[in-house]
C-alpha cells in the first residue's frame, strides 16, 4: 500500500460525503486496521510495511503497527555516561515481575536486566570507550532478541552531574601527598539513585597496554584499554551519600594513576561490571600512590617528568597533522563548523583557566586528527591575541590524543577522555603540577601558531528569504519549495532549505515566504534536519526527533550537533562544514560555513564560492545569470531552478500537510507568485512611522522589505538582528596575516607577544651584552618580517670577533696579493720567453 493508501486508513477525512460513502470509508478503516492488527513490529523497526509502518514516522501519521511502541523502544533517561551503571526504564513494556529480561547492547554485550516490582522493564549501561547513538535490543524469552531501540552514550564530562560521585575539594585530591596537602578525602552523591540501603565503595583504575602481538601482526593497534576494579575504599557501608577517608599509600596498585571511584549496591560483588551504580569523574589518583611519592613529591614526577619526555620522542610526530590556530579570538568563536569552546577556559561562564594562566578563552579543534586522533587547543588573552607556549607556559596546547576520542573509539589512542588524560594530563601533573619542569613538557607540547589558518567563508539565508551567497551577492528569493541551498557532489555535500507562505496576523497568507527547514547531510554521515516549530527548533536525525532534554551536544555519525537552546542549533561535519541555525520571532536564519576546501566545489542558491559574486547565478543547466542587472522575475525564476528531485530529498514527511504540501507535489510550487515589488510607504500607515525609526543603518532595506511584507515590525527587527549578526560574523571572520613567532634573544627581552600584520617587536639586550640584528622589527602584508634575528654578545665575545673577523680579513688580503704577485711574475716570465724567441727568430 502507498503512503497515501495509509493516510486513509490512519487519517480523519476533512470532508463532506453521503452516507453511503461514510459507511465505505469506515469499511475501508475497518479492514487497514484489520489487517494492521496482524502484522508486527518485533526485528522490523524502521521499516515500513504493507499495511503498516514500524519507522519512526508512523506515531505522527497515525500509520503504526499495533505493537510499534512495545517492539521499538524508547527509554528515559536517554542518555547515559560512557561509563555506564545507569538503569534506562524501558517505555510502554510492562512485564511480570518475576520474568527475564535480556538487554545486548550493540548486538554482541549482553547484559541481565531487572524488573520492577510495578513490572517496569530496565537495562543497564554497560562500560563502553565510545560515544554516540548506541544500538541495543531485548529479549524477554532468552532466545529471541526482538525489541529494538537505542540510547545516547556520552562523555563523562558531559553527563549528568546529578548522576557523579562528587569528590569534594577538587584540589586536595589532585596534590593529595604533595608538601602541605593531606588529611580526609571527602565524597558525596545523590544516595536515592542507588537504590540500596548499603553500598560498596571502590576503586577503579584505567591504563592503556600492549594487546597480543597477533593483533600487532594484522595491522590494528596493539594498545588495549583497561578500566578494571582495584579494590574497595569501604563495604557494607549505610548508604547515607556521604563518605570520607584518610587514604593509605598503595602497594599493590600504585602503578595505577589514573581512575575513578564507583559506588554500587553491596549486594554486588566486588568489581562485578555493568551493575547499577555512580561513578566520580576520572582523576589522577595522587592519594594512592606509592610511599616514595608522599616522601618527595617533586623528585618522584620530576622522575616521571623525564621518563614522559623519553617516551614521548619515540612516538610519532603528531604536531604536522593537526590544523592551525584561527590568529584572533574573534575568528575562533566565529569558525563554529572546527572549533567549539573548551569549558574549562570560557570567557563566558568566567572560569579561570586553571592550565593556560593568562588566557580568557580556549577553543578546541572539534574534528581529531585524521591518522593519530590528535587535538588542537588554541587559547587567546583579553586583547583577542593568540597566547602562545614559546611566550607564556599558559599558552596554547596541543593534544596527542583528542580529548572526545575520535571514531572508531574504543582502542588507544581515541578512547574519549581517558587517552588524552593518559598522553596529556598526567604528564602536565608530573612536569608542571607537582614539579618545576613545565619546560619539558611544553617542549612536547609547544604552539602550532595560526601562519597557515585559512577562515571559512559565509553564506547566509535570513528574513522573508534574502541570500548573500559565499562571494557576497545579495538578492532576495521568495519561492515556495524546497531547494539546494549548497550542492557540491565532487565533496558529497548536500544542504537543502524548505519554504512555507507567511501568514499574516489576520490569519492570511502573504506574497512572501520564510524559511521553515533546513536538512543536510556529507558523504555517509547521518542525515539531520532542523525546522521551525513554533518559536522553537526541532532536530531530526534520519527521520527521528533527537531528544533535547539531557544534552545540548550529541555525537552522531560523521557529524555533531551543538543545541545550546531551543532557538539556536550547529551542526558540524568531519570536513569542518558547519550550519548555524536560529530562529527569532519566528523567523529562520541559516549560515553555512564553508573551509577553503570547498572553493570551486559548490552550486546552489548559495553559488559557487570562488571569489567572483558575477557568476554566483548559476543554473542547475550551467547557464549564469548576469547579476548586474538581473529582474526579481530572473531571479525568482533563478531560484526556482534549484528545486530539488524527490529521490534526493533529504527532508521528512511525517505529517499529512508535509505529505500534501512538499511529499507528493513538485519540489517548487508554481502555482505561487510572490510579490515582486514593495507595497507603497504610505505617510498615514502607523507601521511606516515605526518602521523608518526602526530600520535604519545597515541592513534597512531588507528591514524595510519584511516588515511591509509581512506587515509586522518585530518580524522586520528580526531580519535587521539577522543581518546585522551576519556582519559581524563577516568581520570576524576576515583573514589576518600572520608572520610567525619569533623568539627572545638569549640573555636578551622582547617587548611585544602579537605577530600580525602591522605588529612590532622590539629587542634589547641584559647588562653586560651588545645586540647584533635589528632591535626592531615589523610584520609585513606579505607574511615577513623586517629586519634580522637579534643576538646578544658580551663584551668579551665581541672583542674576540672582532679579532677573528680582523684575522680572517688580513689572511684574505695577504691571499689576494699573493695570487695577484703570482700572476704578474707568470706573466712576466711569459713576456720574457716570448721576447727571447722573436730574438732567435730575428736573428
Amino acid at each position: 500500500m502507498t503512503v497515501h493508501g495509509l493516510l486513509l486508513c490512519s487519517l480523519k477525512i476533512n470532508m463532506r460525503v453521503n452516507l453511503g460513502e461514510t459507511i465505505f470509508l469506515c469499511g475501508i478503516v475497518l479492514i487497514c486496521s484489520t489487517k494492521a492488527a496482524g502484522q508486527t513490529c518485533r526485528g522490523k523497526c524502521g521499516d515500513i510495511l504493507e499495511e503498516c509502518s514500524c519507522h519512526a514516522t508512523c506515531a505522527s501519521l497515525l500509520n503504526c503497527c499495533a505493537d510499534y511502541n512495545q517492539s521499538c523502544i524508547l527509554v528515559t533517561p536517554h542518555s547515559s555516561s560512557m561509563l555506564g551503571g545507569r538503569a534506562l526504564r524501558i517505555l510502554s513494556l510492562v512485564l511480570h515481575p518475576n520474568g527475564r529480561l535480556l538487554c545486548r547492547f550493540k548486538g554482541e554485550i549482553v547484559r541481565e536486566g531487572f524488573i520492577d516490582a510495578e513490572g517496569h522493564a530496565h537495562c543497564i549501561s554497560p562500560l563502553l570507550y565510545e560515544t554516540g547513538w548506541i544500538p541495543f535490543d531485548v529479549s524477554t524469552d532468552g532466545i529471541n532478541f526482538d525489541r529494538s531501540g537505542e540510547y545516547l552514550s556520552v562523555h563523562p564530562s558531559k553527563a549528568d552531574p546529578a548522576f557523579e560521585v562528587a569528590l569534594v575539594n577538587a584540589t586536595q585530591w589532585q596534590y593529595y601527598g604533595t608538601p602541605n596537602t593531606a588529611g580526609r578525602l571527602k565524597m558525596t552523591w545523590n544516595s536515592s539513585l542507588i537504590g540500596a540501603d548499603k553500598v560498596n565503595i571502590e576503586l577503579w583504575g584505567y591504563r592503556e597496554f600492549n594487546g597480543s602481538t597477533e593483533a600487532g601482526m594484522k595491522g590494528s593497534s596493539s594498545l588495549r584499554a583497561e578500566l578494571s576494579y582495584l579494590y574497595s575504599l569501604g563495604r557494607d557501608l549505610v548508604n547515607t551519600g556521604a563518605f570520607s577517608f584518610i587514604p593509605e599509600s598503595s602497594k599493590d596498585y600504585s602503578d595505577w594513576e589514573l581512575g575513578n571511584i564507583r559506588i554500587a549496591a553491596s549486594s554486588k560483588s566486588d568489581g562485578a561490571r555493568d551493575v547499577q551504580g555512580l561513578w566520580s569523574g576520572g582523576h589522577v589518583l595522587a592519594w594512592h600512590l606509592e610511599q616514595a611519592f608522599r616522601d618527595d613529591s617533586a623528585a618522584w614526577a620530576k622522575n616521571k617528568c623525564l621518563q614522559w619526555d623519553i617516551m614521548e620522542k619515540k612516538l610519532p610526530n603528531f604536531l604536522n597533522e593537526l590544523i592551525d590556530c584561527p590568529c584572533t579570538l574573534a575568528q575562533a568563536r566565529a569558525d563554529t563548523g572546527r572549533f567549539h569552546t573548551d569549558y574549562s577556559c570560557d570567557i563566558e561562564s568566567g572560569s579561570v583557566c586553571a592550565y593556560h594562566p593568562g588566557s580568557v578563552h580556549c577553543v578546541g579543534a572539534i574534528q581529531a586528527s585524521p591518522t593519530l586522533g590528535s587535538g588542537q587547543k588554541c587559547c587567546y588573552d583579553s586583547t583577542g591575541a593568540l597566547v602562545l607556549t614559546g611566550d607564556s607556559t599558559g599558552g596554547s596546547t596541543p593534544d596527542r590524543a583528542h580529548d572526545w576520542g575520535s571514531p572508531p573509539y574504543r582502542e588507544p589512542p581515541r578512547v574519549p577522555g581517558y587517552s588524552h588524560w593518559l598522553y596529556d594530563v598526567m604528564s602536565f601533573y608530573y612536569c608542571c603540577l607537582w614539579s618545576d619542569h613545565c619546560h619539558i613538557y611544553l617542549s612536547q607540547r609547544p604552539s602550532s601558531g595560526c601562519r597557515n589558518y585559512q577562515p571559512p567563508t559565509a553564506g547566509v539565508v535570513f528574513g522573508d528569504p534574502h541570500f548573500i551567497t559565499f562571494d557576497g551577492l545579495s538578492y532576495t528569493f521568495n519561492g515556495k519549495g524546497e531547494y539546494y541551498l549548497v550542492s557540491s557532489p565532487d565533496r558529497e555535500l548536500s544542504v537543502q532549505a524548505r519554504t512555507e507562505r507567511l501568514k499574516l496576523k489576520n490569519g492570511t497568507l502573504a506574497r512572501a515566504t520564510r524559511l521553515s527547514s533546513v536538512a543536510m547531510r556529507e558523504k555517509t554521515s547521518d542525515v539531520i534536519e532542523v525546522r521551525l516549530a513554533e518559536d522553537r527548533l526541532q532536530v531530526l536525525r534520519n527521520q527521528k526527533v533527537l531528544p533535547l532534554t539531557e544534552q545540548r551536544w550529541m555525537d552522531l555519525h560523521r557529524a555533531f550537533v551543538f543545541v545550546p537552546s531551543p532557538q539556536n542549533v550547529t551542526v558540524m561535519f568531519l570536513s569542518g562544514v558547519g550550519v548555524e541555525v536560529r530562529v527569532h520571532e519566528g523567523v529562520m536564519a541559516v549560515t553555512v560555513l564553508l573551509p577553503s576546501e570547498f572553493a570551486n566545489h559548490t552550486r546552489g542558491l548559495l553559488g559557487r564560492m570562488n571569489s567572483d559574486p558575477s557568476d554566483d547565478m548559476l543554473t542547475q543547466q550551467g547557464e549564469v545569470i548576469s547579476t548586474a542587472d538581473a529582474t526579481p522575475e530572473q531571479i525568482f525564476t533563478f531560484g526556482a531552478g534549484w528545486n530539488i528531485s524527490k529521490t534526493s530529498s533529504l527532508f521528512t514527511y511525517d505529517s499529512k500537510y508535509l505529505l500534501d504540501t512538499y511529499g507528493f507535489p513538485p519540489s517548487h510550487d508554481a502555482a505561487f507568485v510572490p510579490a515582486f515589488s514593495l507595497p507603497p510607504e504610505t505617510p498615514d500607515d502607523p507601521l511606516v512611522a515605526d518602521m523608518l525609526t526602526t530600520c535604519r543603518g545597515d541592513g534597512a532595506q531588507f528591514c524595510k522589505f519584511d516588515t511591509l511584507t509581512t506587515r509586522s515590525l518585530a518580524v522586520g527587527n528580526a531580519t535587521l538582528r539577522a543581518y546585522q549578526n551576519l556582519q559581524a560574523l563577516m568581520e570576524a571572520l576576515q583573514p589576518v596575516v600572520s608572520c610567525g613567532w619569533l623568539p627572545t634573544p638569549s640573555n636578551g627581552k622582547k617587548n611585544g607577544t602579537n605577530y600580525l600584520k602591522g605588529d612590532a617587536l622590539s629587542f634589547s639586550c641584559s647588562d653586560g651584552y651588545i645586540l647584533y640584528g635589528s632591535t626592531q622589527r615589523t610584520c609585513l602584508v606579505d607574511g615577513t618580517w623586517t629586519g634580522e634575528q637579534p643576538y646578544c654578545i658580551t663584551d668579551d665575545k665581541v672583542g674576540f670577533v672582532l679579532g677573528a673577523v680582523g684575522s680572517l680579513s688580513a689572511l684574505v688580503t695577504m691571499g689576494v696579493m699573493i695570487k695577484l704577485h703570482n700572476r704578474k711574475q707568470d706573466r712576466d716570465r711569459k713576456e720574457k720567453r716570448d721576447q727571447m724567441v722573436t730574438q732567435e727568430q730575428t736573428c
